[in-house]
């Protein structure tokens, strides 16, 4: 199987659907690696130890992490599922960008910026980043996110830095983008 097939099966079963192989998450995402291999083999896709070590060293946006004693696997961010991600708060970049199709304009400009099925709303540090991850669904839009004012404003909103280096919040007001 592929590198990139097997990277978006991961990322189902890690960070939306489980289930889908009879896979139970702990309350922070993680799985043993070992159940991981049985399961993926018992549902007809098979992947060995080395490959998947190869699949998550080469994933350019670093989807996937292993614990320290590199026995367990678990999402980086980006999960449907209710996953603490033990997310320490960080003072963000004045300026952060998030990126998305052009189609899905016209309701952020109603309601601002909301995580939809996720569980934040995910913004880059680089809007060349931003662009790409906005072309995956359509003609992207690259939006200009004032972080830094929306963390000293008098709601404090916080922000958090995946292991990835993705930031994330909660939501992001109208008041604190440019389109």
């Amino acid at each position: 199987m592929k590198k990139t097939k097997i990277s978006r099966f991961l990322s189902l079963v890690l960070k939306h659907r489980p289930e889908t192989i009879e896979l139970t998450l702990d309350s922070e995402g993680w799985v043993d690696v070992g159940t991981l291999l049985r399961q993926l083999k018992a549902h007809g896709k098979p992947v060995s130890l080395e490959r998947l070590y190869e699949v998550v060293e080469a994933n350019d946006k670093k989807r996937f992490e292993f614990d320290v004693k590199g026995t367990r696997i678990r999402a980086c961010r980006g999960n449907s599922l209710e996953i603490d991600l033990r997310l320490e708060q960080m003072a963000p970049p004045s300026v952060l960008w998030h990126g998305t199709a052009s189609h899905f304009v016209p309701n952020i400009r109603k309601e601002g910026l909301t995580p939809q099925s996720r569980q934040h709303v995910h913004l880059s540090a680089d809007p060349a980043i931003a662009a790409k991850a906005g072309a995956r669904h359509g003609n992207p839009v690259v939006i200009e996110v004032y972080a830094r004012g929306m963390a000293e404003a008098e709601e404090g909103y916080l922000f958090y830095r995946s292991a990835n280096g993705v930031w994330l919040t909660a939501e992001v007001p109208m008041n604190y983008m440019e389109v």
